[in-house]
């Protein structure tokens, strides 16, 4: 895996025509597998015998994973995503009613209140008409709408998304993650501490009540490992996927006129977006409990293996041969996979999708004629292969 990352879509079509799963060697020369055929992902994703907990991963526990190394946080960081069956149940249940679909409905009329005033900043901090759309809009809906339901005061945000992007980056060095990470932790205890203090009608207040009342109900560590969890996948998943649909509507100006002229709808452009490009590349980690065969390939036990979601976007053998297409009005029965599957399916779906649908309709509704100020080729990618999108995203709001 290249650690600098870049668009994974013409090396995933060069695997995939090769077979559904493939070996990898990940950062630090470790050994590990991809998932990258829709089917046989989606049966990995929901296998009885493929565990998310790091004791099942070989290496690690035989001391061969070292400190800094750049995935070990996804790996070790106590929560749900590294939770399996009673432990993985106890601590969804104490996130997911801030996630459902009728609270999220609730928080609407906030979302789009918000993006107005963002809107409305947008406008102010362009120069001559350009601005970077994803720094002072796709950043901050998302990070200020999962700090408002965590309680997290703004003077936090910035840092938090700092701290956020050296935790999914693929190519920094072990220094520099390590100390990511544990400042990531001081930043996240002095929040929990503040609540603490003075508890208030957030999320993080209630997962503290739930750690004094009963303590067998979420540990100090699973704590600060839940909001860590929340504040990155609660933020850096739906940034990926507004500034992601944004470039693709740019490129497609006949698909954005359809769906102004009411030929499709906002949500088709969301659900286009997480299939074709998807904000999450290659996820970590999921180990088989015994050797597994998956699409005609063995995974041996305790193999670090990636869910390689923009890959299965784009497997033709399941979205047709025009799978590389974007197209908002496409008739498919299969669903894609961006947003996990089976017990693990992402806790946050609801409020991503309400975000990113909000966010496109109030944008291009306010500015029907944006597009982007440089060529697509000239936008910095991610240095990750675990995000999916640009650094950032200069547009010209007019004509």
């Amino acid at each position: 895996m290249d650690p600098a990352g870049g668009c994974p879509h013409a090396a995933n079509a060069r695997l995939l025509a090769r077979g559904a799963v493939t070996p990898v060697v990940l950062p630090g020369e470790v050994e590990g597998m991809a998932v990258l055929g829709h089917d046989a992902l989606k049966e990995f994703l929901a296998h009885p015998d493929v565990a998310k907990s790091a004791q099942h991963f070989a290496a690690l526990q035989a001391g061969e994973i070292a400190d800094g190394w750049p995935l070990r946080t996804f790996a070790t960081v106590p929560g749900m995503t590294t939770a399996d069956g009673a432990d993985h149940r106890r601590l969804r249940s104490l996130t997911s009613k801030a996630f459902t679909a009728r609270r999220v409905e609730e928080l609407r009329p906030r979302v789009e209140t918000l993006t107005a005033t963002l809107l409305d900043a947008l406008e102010a901090a362009a120069d001559c008409g350009v601005v970077d759309l994803r720094r002072h809009f796709a950043l901050p809906l998302p990070m200020g709408v999962i700090c408002e339901l965590l309680g997290v005061d703004d003077r936090h945000q910035d840092r938090l998304h700092h701290l956020s992007d050296r935790i999914v980056a693929t190519d920094i060095g072990p220094a520099e993650a390590t100390a990511a990470d544990q400042e990531m932790v001081r930043v996240l205890s002095a929040v929990a501490a503040a609540r603490a203090a003075d508890p208030g009608d957030d999320l993080t207040s209630a997962l503290i009540a739930a750690r004094d009342e009963d303590g067998d109900r979420l540990g100090p560590q699973e704590l600060i490992g839940t909001l860590m969890l929340t504040i990155v996948a609660g933020h850096e998943t739906t940034l990926n996927l507004i500034t992601n649909a944004v470039r693709a509507l740019c490129a497609h100006r006949g698909q954005l006129a359809l769906v102004r002229s009411g030929g499709a709808s906002w949500a088709d452009v969301v659900e286009e977006t997480l299939r074709w490009d998807s904000p999450v590349s290659y996820f970590p980690f999921r180990y088989p409990t015994r050797d597994l065969t998956v699409g005609g390939t063995v995974i041996p036990k305790g193999t670090p293996v990636l869910a390689g979601y923009s890959a299965a976007g784009r497997d033709t053998q399941a979205h047709g041969p025009d799978a590389a297409r974007f197209d908002v009005t496409r008739d498919s029965t299969t669903r894609h996979l961006s947003l996990g599957h089976g017990a693990h399916y992402c806790v946050g779906a609801p409020l991503a999708r309400t975000e990113a649908t909000v966010a496109l309709e109030q944008l291009f509704t306010r500015f029907p004629d944006l597009d982007l100020a440089v060529p697509e080729s000239e936008l910095p990618r991610h240095a990750s292969f675990v995000g999916n999108s640009v650094r950032e995203l200069p547009v010209r709001l007019r004509r």
